[in-house]
C-alpha cells in the first residue's frame, strides 16, 4: 500500500477507479478495504478516483500511543497528508462513524481542501458522549462504567473485526478512543465550513436525533435510513449510495 507521511507517522491507502478524487475514510475498527467487502467502493469507482485509507492506529497506518495524535488537527493532518502525496489540490469525502468525526475535523480545519462532505453517523453536537448513555442504560450499567471493554469486546465478536483489534496495539486502540471520547462536539465550527455537507443516519442510532437536529438548524441536507442501527446503515450501501452517490458526483 502507498503511504502518505505527517507529524512522524504514516497513512496506508489504496486507490481504485478514475475520475474525480473521492477519499473514504472508515470507523472504528475498520481499514480501507471495509468499505469495498460492504460494496461501497466498485459503484463509486464508476464515476471517481476512490481513494480508501487506514486510519491510524489500524491496519497499514502508524499506530500512536499518545491520545494528541488522534486529535481533530491531527486526523485532519492524515487526510490532507494523502491528498499532498497524491497531488490532488481537492477531493470529496465520505466517512461514517468514526471516519464522519474525521470529515468534520478537515472541513474545520482544511476546508479549501474539501469539494464536499458526506458524513454518516456521528453526532457533531456532543460527539462520542451522546451515545454513551443510552448504551449504558440499555446494559443495566451504572453510569460510571467505562464503556472502552464494552466496545471493544462487542467488535471482537465479528471475526472481521477481531482479527484486527488483535493485530493492533491495544495502547494505541485506547489512545484513539480516549481522544474521540472527551472531544466536544463541533457543531459551532462545522456550521460556520463553507464546505457542502450531507448527513445520514438510521432513525435507530442514537446519533440520529441529534445529527437531524444539526442539520435542521444549519439547513444541511439529511437522509434518514428508516429502522437501521448503527450498524445496519453501514452495512445497506444500496440505500446509503443511492442519495449519496448524486450528492458527490454534483
Amino acid at each position: 500500500m502507498p503511504l502518505a507521511h505527517r507529524n512522524g507517522l504514516h497513512i496506508a491507502y489504496e486507490i481504485t477507479g478514475e475520475g474525480p478524487p473521492l477519499l473514504l475514510h472508515p470507523g472504528m475498527f475498520h481499514i480501507g478495504r471495509r468499505w469495498s467487502e460492504a460494496g461501497y467502493t466498485d459503484a463509486l469507482a464508476t464515476t471517481h478516483t476512490v481513494i480508501t485509507v487506514d486510519p491510524l492506529g489500524l491496519g497499514g497506518s502508524s499506530a500512536p500511543v499518545d491520545p494528541a495524535d488522534y486529535s481533530p488537527a491531527r486526523r485532519a493532518d492524515s487526510v490532507t497528508a494523502v491528498l499532498d502525496h497524491l497531488g490532488c489540490e481537492k477531493a470529496a469525502f465520505w466517512g461514517y462513524s468514526l471516519g464522519a468525526l474525521t470529515g468534520y475535523a478537515v472541513a474545520v480545519h482544511a476546508p479549501d481542501r474539501l469539494t464536499r462532505l458526506v458524513a454518516g453517523a456521528f453526532d457533531p453536537l456532543n460527539g462520542f458522549e451522546s451515545a454513551i448513555g443510552p448504551m449504558l442504560r440499555a446494559l443495566n450499567l451504572p453510569a460510571d462504567t467505562d464503556p472502552w471493554p464494552i466496545m471493544r469486546d462487542s467488535a471482537r465478536a465479528n471475526p472481521d473485526h477481531a482479527a484486527l483489534i488483535d493485530a493492533a496495539d491495544p495502547a494505541a486502540l485506547r489512545a484513539n478512543y480516549e481522544a474521540f471520547r472527551h472531544e466536544p462536539g463541533v457543531h459551532e465550527s462545522l456550521a460556520k465550513s463553507p464546505v457542502p455537507l450531507l448527513m445520514y443516519a438510521g432513525t435507530a442510532d442514537a446519533w440520529h436525533d441529534p445529527m437531524r437536529t444539526f442539520a435542521e438548524r444549519t439547513g444541511t441536507p439529511f437522509a434518514s435510513m428508516p429502522d437501521a442501527d448503527h450498524v445496519r446503515a453501514w452495512r445497506n450501501s444500496a440505500e446509503a449510495l443511492a442519495f449519496a452517490h448524486p450528492f458527490l458526483s454534483g
